[in-house]
């Protein structure tokens, strides 16, 4: 059997290192890794390519890949194919031999690359929310044009895919995305305003970047994942659930018409998921230990608490509309969030520069790639001044 080409979009992130370690596992005669796509984290990287071999690599900048060459001929690696920017990552996801394209990417980078590996009829492994939030329509419009698979990596959603395998669609009440809840889930108000950053890194479960581990404190995440649950399965607003699972065990849930509910359950290890994905539809072992339900002394659910966590009302409101409000959505979330660790603003500022770039936000049909790109450049400059304000305000309350 001809080993399968892989190329991974943000091979240097959790989602892209977990990746390259199920590939190892699987062995070379199943996968190899044929192109690598990453931004600064050079030393990683290198690592990465001396173990791999990859054809061709991308990079953030050219100093980044000035910084690469010089780490790989340290450790007398040939050199691959170096490529920069989004222009590099594209040509990552279109790689010739590359049957399946990990998009792991974080934020609106992987957006393009993303487009382009599903116009090219590829199985995409989507670990990237923030392509779908922003460009659902596109996104799945490619992929019935070209026959491109487009397969979940994210826990909640690779489990509805799971639960969801085999099943009548019109007996399927609704779907359930279950949350851990984050750092904040037991705290008040008052807390979360005055969090830290390394408050708000501090994931109970889950170990992720910092993007996602913030999105997680705001239960962001969660919201982002409801506008990717409706492209992906083409469920409507009020069909998709979210429920609070704080042990984390119970990854998502459908609800068929008779009341049934069927959970898909596991360990905390993305590279179940990740496995799931490159491997469908057969399954393998995995190295990883099988649940083992006699140690769980409890499994607890909840509601989500929308006052607390209002970035949840503010991602269904951005899908109810449609259009190009969700592409707003994200980038000022984004924008936010970098403010955030930046110690510009606090944690309870980013759903209030997300509501003020929403309410300003022209909503036009997201129906090509120019407007989307458009709307996010617009709501981040948008965003920006927000945030700006914010700034200012918080610097007079600490002044006085």
């Amino acid at each position: 059997m001809n080993s399968q080409g892989i190329a991974i979009l943000g091979s240097t992130g959790s989602i892209g290192c977990n990746t390259l370690r199920v590939i190892e596992t699987l062995g070379s005669t199943r996968f190899r890794v044929v192109a690598l796509g990453a931004g600064k984290n050079i030393e990683v990287l290198a690592n990465q390519v001396a173990r791999h071999l990859p054809e061709v690599v991308s990079v953030e900048t050219e100093a980044a890949a000035h910084a690469l060459r010089a780490q790989l001929f340290e450790r007398d690696v040939d050199l691959p194919r170096i490529v920069v920017g989004v222009a590099g990552l594209v040509e990552i996801a279109e790689h010739p031999e590359a049957r399946c394209v990990v998009s792991a990417a974080v934020g609106a980078v992987g957006l393009v690359p993303t487009l382009r590996a599903l116009e090219a009829g590829k199985r995409v492994a989507l670990a990237n929310k923030e392509t779908l939030v922003m460009a659902g329509e596109l996104m799945t419009q490619a992929a019935r044009a070209s026959g491109a698979e487009l397969l979940p990596v994210d826990s909640e959603h690779n489990a509805l895919h799971q639960c969801l395998r085999g099943e009548e669609r019109a007996e399927v009440r609704r779907i359930i995305l279950t949350a851990s809840g984050g750092p904040f889930r037991s705290k008040s108000r008052t807390e979360m305003e005055q969090a830290s950053v390394s408050d708000a890194l501090r994931h109970p479960t889950w170990n992720m970047g910092a993007k996602i581990t913030i999105d997680s404190a705001t239960l962001m995440n969660k919201g982002l994942e409801v506008i990717e649950a409706h492209w992906l399965f083409g469920f409507a607003a009020d069909q998709i659930g979210i429920v609070v699972h704080p042990e984390s065990v119970v990854h998502s849930m459908i609800e068929l018409i008779d009341g049934s509910v069927i959970a898909q359950m596991g360990v905390t290890d993305m590279r179940h998921a990740i496995q799931y994905a490159l491997t469908f539809p057969e399954r393998h072992s995995c190295e990883l230990p099988a649940l083992d339900l006699t140690a769980l002394s409890a499994l607890h659910f909840e509601p989500p608490d929308l006052d607390r966590f209002p970035c949840i009302a503010l991602a269904y409101r951005a899908l109810k509309e449609g259009g190009t409000l969700p592409a707003a959505l994200n980038a000022a979330n984004e924008e936010a969030v970098r403010a955030f660790i930046d110690e510009r603003i606090c944690l309870t500022d980013i759903p209030r520069v997300i509501a003020s770039v929403l309410d300003a936000h022209p909503t036009k049909p997201a129906t090509d790639l120019a407007t989307i790109l458009d709307t996010d450049e617009a709501a981040r400059l948008s965003a920006a001044a927000e945030i700006e304000s914010l700034s200012k305000l918080s610097n007079v309350h600490a002044v006085s």
